[in-house]
């Protein structure tokens, strides 16, 4: 049976390649030969084309690609109040590949403001997809990618001596947030959140003590501050979170299977649907879906891959939906990629040609395994 409302049984994370012209236009811009509002023109006019191009094959959503942003997370975290975009001597290591040597780190009290610019990209995007007729969904990043990703070093601790009150205000920050965004019309927004499978893994759990961080325990205080933001969520709000092991040019980060998460994540967290990766042997099998709490939550197995381009055969995917299905209902099932297509504005290794196929085969598989 086909889903009238989010997350839907094909479905996207977010993040689409990004046009050429998107490509030029902020070449231009950082040499001078165009304005910003030059560059939000040319973003204007491919947001519109990419949003009926997610109508025309099928989808029931629509996101704007994250077309308006270098990095899937430091373009929102940047713009709270209280952080600040700065650049330490290396990057984000992935696997084989550095990414620029971009972070952010919290300067002062933490607020949503008003005036955060993703707000307009949001209410842009849904005018685009009400002339479509899709559903308009809204990605950023997850409230505890602000606290793992550099951890402790990157807390003031003359704003913030005590990390229990840098929590407090975390979540009444992603709380304000997720209101600001319902009031601009917004009733789909996912967090992204690589922390989750960070915690799956024991050399990032290394990492994070070899920095002087304690990760035992972070399960319980992000559930928390999560639970938190949603509190007061309308019942005609969808929110789910996306699990991401890393996407940078087709490369990742963290291995390991959900299990040592599953069941804080699955169902001590108050999330709609959950986007989970399982295009490798690195997400593990699917017997941590057991832990999903029957009823309406859905999880969005993710078998498709984003990060290279050939296309899956329709049989292997029917085939792990099956496999899924033994540990969670079929009914609480859906399809998508594993991720989003260019996570920053470098993009993964394929082709646009190759990613709307991608997009089109989860259309396709869903209408066959679930209906009309």
């Amino acid at each position: 049976m086909q889903r009238t409302k989010a997350p839907f049984r094909a479905d996207e994370v977010g993040s689409l390649l990004r046009p050429a012209k998107i490509k030029e236009a902020r070449s231009r811009l950082e040499k001078g030969e165009i304005s910003a509002d030059d560059l939000r023109k040319v973003e204007d006019m491919e947001i519109e084309k990419v949003v009926h191009k997610q109508a025309s094959i099928g989808l029931k959503l629509a996101t704007d690609g994250e077309f308006r942003r270098s990095w899937w997370h430091f373009d929102f975290l940047a713009k709270l109040t209280g952080c600040e975009l700065f650049h330490p001597d290396t990057g984000i290591q992935f696997t084989g590949v550095q990414t620029r040597h971009d972070a952010v780190r919290v300067i002062g009290k933490l607020d949503f403001p008003d005036s955060h610019p993703m707000l307009n990209h949001f209410r842009f995007l849904k005018k685009v997809a009400d002339q479509a007729h899709v559903t308009a969904k809204m990605t950023i990043p997850s409230p505890a990618v602000l606290h793992f990703r550099g951890g402790r070093k990157s807390i003031s601790k003359d704003v913030y001596p005590d990390l229990d009150a840098f929590y407090e205000d975390l979540g009444k920050t992603y709380r304000k947030a997720v209101k600001a965004f319902y009031d601009a019309g917004c009733r789909y927004l996912q967090f992204d959140d690589t922390v989750w499978a960070y915690l799956c893994s024991q050399d990032e759990l290394q990492k994070a003590r070899e920095r002087g961080d304690n990760p035992d325990g972070l399960q319980q205080i992000y559930a928390r501050i999560i639970n938190y933001a949603l509190a007061e969520k309308p019942a005609d709000m969808v929110v789910t979170t996306h699990v991401c092991r890393g996407n940078f040019r087709s490369t990742w980060i963290s291995s390991g299977g959900y299990e040592p998460v599953a069941e804080t994540m699955l169902a001590g967290t108050n999330y709609d649907g959950y986007f989970l990766e399982y295009d490798s042997d690195r997400a593990g099998g699917f017997e941590p879906l057991r832990f999903l709490p029957k009823g309406n939550k859905v999880v969005v197995v993710g078998v498709i891959t984003s990060k290279f381009g050939e296309l899956e055969k329709k049989d292997d995917i029917k085939r792990r939906l099956e496999e899924a299905a033994k540990f969670a209902p079929l009914e609480q099932l859906a399809l998508s990629p594993q991720c989003g297509f260019a996570s920053t504005e470098e993009g993964n290794i394929l082709s646009e040609e190759e990613q709307w196929a991608k997009l089109s085969l989860a259309v396709e598989i869903a209408k066959e395994v679930w209906g009309q």
